[in-house]
């Protein structure tokens, strides 16, 4: 099976936001993140998310099919909220690179995809003359009741990519999951990396 990993550009984006939108919610109900989504605020998310400047919306093909997709854009374009921890954590705004989601079906897992999903966004953000890339990962506690039976984090991936935890620096996100009624917030650990780390 050959899987094809590449940018998505004007027109293909447009044509793509279903299909990730789906995807995203698929991916994103399972632990830890228990996302319980919305096709639509998917579909407009996705859209605003590609229409930001130097963005990267970047997906993983099985032929014709969609199978994953990764976003990525300068931290500069986020929403002020979620940018302030960041900038009181004494992290510069303007030369730093966001990553969204990185979400794969679970039968493509484990074939490479991840990296060419980072390898492509980190492309993206030195181009764009970022000093530094990170994400954000909800935090969930080790007894959390929907955590499965052998459960492994992806710390150890993140870890061989060269990115770390920083400590004491914790975004917030909301969206409603499994159970809830509204959206509430959660815990973000954010993860980064800069450019000549190992």
């Amino acid at each position: 099976m050959t899987i094809a990993v590449r940018p998505l550009t004007g027109p293909e984006v447009q044509a793509a936001l279903g299909d990730l939108a789906a995807l995203r919610i698929a991916v994103f109900s399972a632990f830890p993140y228990l996302y319980d989504g919305d096709e639509a605020y998917e579909a407009a998310y996705l859209a605003d998310y590609a229409a930001s400047q130097d963005a990267v919306l970047v997906a993983a093909f099985d032929g014709a099919r969609i199978v994953g997709a990764a976003t990525a854009a300068p931290m500069c374009h986020q929403n002020a909220g979620f940018r302030a921890p960041f900038e009181a954590h004494g992290l510069d705004s303007a030369g730093l690179f966001y990553f969204g989601e990185s979400v794969l079906l679970p039968d493509y897992r484990g074939r490479g995809i991840g990296h060419a999903f980072f390898d492509a966004r980190e492309a993206q953000a030195r181009a764009c003359g970022a000093e530094a890339a990170c994400f954000a990962a909800v935090i969930r506690p080790e007894d959390h009741p929907a955590r499965p039976a052998g459960y492994t984090p992806l710390d150890a991936f993140w870890t061989r990519r060269g990115y770390a935890p920083v400590a004491g620096l914790v975004a917030r996100l909301a969206w409603k999951e499994h159970g809830e009624t509204s959206e509430s917030d959660k815990p973000m650990q954010v993860w980064l990396r800069r450019w000549g780390a190992a």
